[in-house]
Parts: structure tokens; C-alpha cells; sequence
């Protein structure tokens, strides 16, 4: 937002949990206030009862970059869901729709079996894929498990076969990475602390109010809601959410530094550095010129 204040921006949001309705503080989504005074494109378009994947994303985000460059703006696309932003860039493989009924099947087996169990079977089947999938990303192994069940095909063999068109814009890629991985921690606590006493479990409760929503749609998967609907339907007590929500939380972080150390063409940026906002002007205004 500060950025915007001082470059021709257009926002655009890279999130898979911010495109929901009514998921405003967990997701830590910007309020009324700022959204009015700084659009965040590709944030409240769906209802958490239905999906949103990499392709649609790939396809709403393409429409809002040519719209903004069509008004002489420049898109900023901002963060965190790495798997959006290579989809964008290089282009996405064309996978099978979600199936719901397999999906279930495979968090009871994630329920009963553990996740590490079912990383074990996605071995099996699609070594590639396991050995790319942290065994606590449950996530990413149902959908590695359900894309084999439905189609017969392992995920890397679908993944093997030719990509979407790749977009032909030029990107520059900044990315905040603290230096501190003991601040960074105290942050996500801090975080925590945060979405729970600016009312987190009365968001929750409301959504759990809505008779089609289900703990098993991808939006009730996002850290911090999966592990208060559980406190909340009392399959675990307060301080095991709570416990659970600190430790999903860090490992999605770990993810997201694993991935952008993999990422080509990086610029990091230590965000608790004294003049992060500095830094990330002069080398924007460099890429400007």
C-alpha cells in the first residue's frame, strides 16, 4: 500500500484464502477502509463453500494484469501463495477437476491413518510428487492422492504434459524474507494473538452457521481455520488449537522460504530491516527506468 502511494500501482492479491467472502481475520484481510483507499483486485470473489484453484486463478489474474496495463497502471501482484504466482508465470498444466467424494475419503483416511501414512502411499504411486511434498502438507497430498484415484494417472504424469500458455509479460520479483528466523516466529505469534482477540472465534462460529460449509471445502483447509473448527466442534480443546494453528502456521512459512530459495530471478528483501520500504523503492524505481 505504500508502494502504491508512491507508483502508478494497481493491486492485485496472490492469496488463496483472501479470495473468500466473510474469511476477513484470520486471513488478516485488509479492512473496508484501506480496501477503499487501495483496490485489492482477485480479493471477496467466491463464497468459502466453493472451490478456487491455481487454473482459475491463472485466468482471473491475466484479465486484471491487461486491465491495469490498459489503463497505463502497473499490476503489483502481492502474496502468498507461491504455487499462484509460478502458475502465472510459466503457465499451469491442465489437471482433473476436484472430485469431493474422493476428497473426503482421503482426509478420514488423513484423520485416522495420519498424514505421513498417506505420504507413504503417495510414494507408491507418484514418487516425484512425494518427494516434493513435505509429509505435514496435507494439503498438497490429498490432492496428489485424488488426482491418482480419479484419473489412474499419477500427478507428475499429468504435470509432464504440455503447460498452459506461460504469460508473456515481464515480471520482477521481490521477496520479503527475514534475515531472523527468532523475529519471524515471534511475528506469527504475535499474529495469532492478534486475529484471536480481534474476534477470530465469532468469524469462526458465523461460518460455521453457514448449513453447506463443511470442515472438508479447500476455504475451512487455510491455517487457523482448520484447527479452530476442530476446537469448535470439540474434537480438541482451546490450547490444542491454539498449539496446532502457531505450528501450521510456522511450517506454511518454511514452505514459503522453501520455495522462494528455488524461485529464479529473486530479490530479497529483509521486510524488519529499518528501511525495508526504502530499499524496495530504489530497486522498483531501477526497474522503472
Amino acid at each position: 500500500m505504500q508502494l502504491a502511494d508512491a507508483f502508478p500501482l494497481d493491486l492485485v492479491s496472490v492469496d488463496s484464502a483472501l479470495v473468500y467472502r466473510g474469511m476477513d481475520i484470520g486471513t488478516a484481510k485488509p479492512d473496508a477502509d484501506l480496501q477503499q483507499k487501495y483496490p485489492h483486485r482477485l480479493i471477496d470473489i467466491r463464497e468459502p463453500e466453493e472451490s478456487y484453484s491455481a487454473g482459475n486463478f491463472v485466468r482471473d489474474a491475466r484479465i486484471e494484469i491487461q486491465s491495469i496495463l490498459a489503463a497505463g497502471r502497473i499490476p503489483l501482484l502481492v502474496g502468498g501463495t507461491m504455487l499462484y504466482f509460478r502458475s502465472l508465470i510459466d503457465g499451469l498444466a491442465e489437471l482433473p477437476q476436484a472430485d469431493p467424494e474422493t476428497r473426503k475419503a482421503i482426509d478420514q483416511e488423513g484423520d485416522q491413518l495420519g498424514w505421513a501414512a498417506l505420504h507413504a502411499q503417495l510414494a507408491e504411486v507418484d514418487a516425484v510428487a512425494a518427494g516434493k511434498i513435505d509429509p505435514n502438507d496435507s494439503q498438497r497430498i490429498q490432492r496428489a492422492l485424488e488426482v491418482y484415484r480419479v484419473t489412474g494417472r499419477s500427478l507428475t504424469e499429468w504435470q509432464s504434459r504440455p503447460p498452459l500458455t506461460p504469460a508473456q509479460n515481464r515480471f520482477v520479483k521481490f521477496a520479503l524474507v527475514p534475515e531472523s528466523r527468532a523475529a519471524l516466529h515471534a511475528r506469527i505469534a504475535q499474529r495469532l494473538e492478534a486475529m484471536l482477540e480481534s474476534g477470530f472465534i465469532d468469524e469462526m462460529k458465523k461460518l460455521m452457521k453457514r448449513p453447506d460449509l463443511t470442515a472438508e471445502h479447500g476455504s475451512m483447509r487455510a491455517v487457523g481455520y482448520r484447527q479452530f473448527w476442530s476446537f469448535l466442534r470439540q474434537e480438541i480443546n482451546y490450547d490444542e488449537a491454539h498449539a496446532k494453528a502457531l505450528a501450521a502456521t510456522r511450517q506454511l512459512a518454511k514452505r514459503q522460504l522453501t520455495w522462494l530459495r528455488s524461485e529464479a530471478d529473486i530479490e530479497p528483501i529483509d521486510p524488519l530491516e529499518s528501511d525495508a520500504f526504502g530499499t524496495i523503492s530504489k530497486r522498483l524505481q531501477a526497474h522503472l527506468r
